[in-house]
């Protein structure tokens, strides 16, 4: 018999609908924010901008990736319509998307501004690799980024249920962000002001590391057994002065899931640059970082096994039954939570 805390099912919880935020707060640092303080096993609700009075003495560890506008709509030689998602860079000038709309391998995909994308494998995950062309030439990456600025969309998560707007191109990233190539924000950034942000460095110390969420993130788990999850990988990096501080003993606060993977991927392997594939769950628990800054996340998703992975299966599922009494917002654009 599988252990209860290996079971997808475990994971569940009952959401109504209306609690899953389809558009920020205004202003960021006006979001909910719920407290849980392992120490004495206590709850405290409070609003994110007084997240300050919470914190422990400890550095603190951002994801600066930048979200990139990696939707893009066009066209099939057939005149078919076609949306594209890019996911990630591979080698040879290749790009790994997802391709809504029925494609085979060579058909070229035509989009704004003379931009193409050849089909040139169709893999089994239901992912395909392209290779992008404008006016005869390859794009790479950087050139790719910069013409997708011009005609792409912000890849908002599904469940928001809608299209994205002018607005999401600024509410969708962190202030911080730098390094352009996510597909989806590392949300618990997103709460943060630049005037909160400020506060925040003038009391702890403030690192960063690079990891570019990919569509993967929001791969459901279809196993019965968690292990057999097969996770999704994630290109990172993680600067010099950032690993000094992995290898010190002083306590650290992850702004958000991402960069706890990271952390605890290097950690492990001891690789700073790469692709991150960690699967943190009760059964894989954290051993680097301290304290989680993280929004609230969707039932049976690696996700909230993270969040089990620091606190629990039983004590998460409490809290998150609570944050759902207590009117909280969910998701990406939602409330947030912090573990000290």
């Amino acid at each position: 018999m599988i252990d209860v805390d290996l079971l997808t099912s475990s994971y569940d919880y009952t959401l109504p609908k209306s609690q899953i935020a389809k558009y920020p707060v205004t202003p960021r640092d006006s979001a909910k924010l719920l407290i849980y303080n392992r120490a004495d096993d206590t709850i405290t609700h409070a609003t994110f901008r007084d997240i300050l009075e919470f914190l422990p003495p400890c550095d603190v560890v951002i994801n600066d990736t930048r979200v990139i506008k990696a939707r893009i709509f066009g066209k099939k030689e057939s005149g078919g319509e076609v949306e594209l998602l890019l996911n990630r860079p591979l080698i040879d000038s290749r790009f790994l998307v997802l391709i809504r709309g029925r494609v085979r391998e060579g058909v070229i995909l035509q989009f704004a501004m003379g931009l193409t994308a050849e089909v040139l494998k169709l893999n089994s995950d239901g992912s395909r690799e392209v290779i992008f062309h404008r006016d005869g030439a390859v794009l790479e990456f950087p050139e790719l980024v910069e013409l997708l600025d011009e005609i792409g969309h912000i890849p908002l998560p599904p469940y928001m249920e809608r299209s994205d707007i002018e607005e999401d191109s600024r509410d969708y990233q962190t202030i911080f962000a730098k390094h352009s190539g996510a597909v989806a924000s590392p949300t618990a950034s997103l709460h943060f002001t630049e005037e909160l942000f400020s506060s925040l460095r003038s009391r702890h110390n403030i690192y960063s590391i690079t990891l570019h969420i990919g569509a993967g993130t929001f791969q459901p788990v279809k196993s019965e057994n968690i292990l057999e999850h097969q996770m999704h990988s994630e290109l990172f990096s993680i600067p010099r002065d950032s690993l000094e501080l992995l290898k010190s003993d002083r306590d650290i606060l992850a702004v958000g899931t991402t960069v706890t993977r990271t952390v605890e991927y290097f950690i492990r392997t001891g690789i700073s640059d790469g692709e991150c594939n960690l699967f943190l769950n009760p059964t894989n628990r954290p051993e680097r970082v301290n304290y989680l800054l993280t929004n609230f996340h969707l039932p049976k998703s690696t996700l909230i096994m993270l969040v089990s992975s620091f606190i629990g299966r039983e004590r998460t599922l409490e809290i998150y039954r609570e944050a759902v009494e207590s009117g909280y917002r969910f998701f990406s654009y939602g409330d947030a939570m912090l573990i000290i």
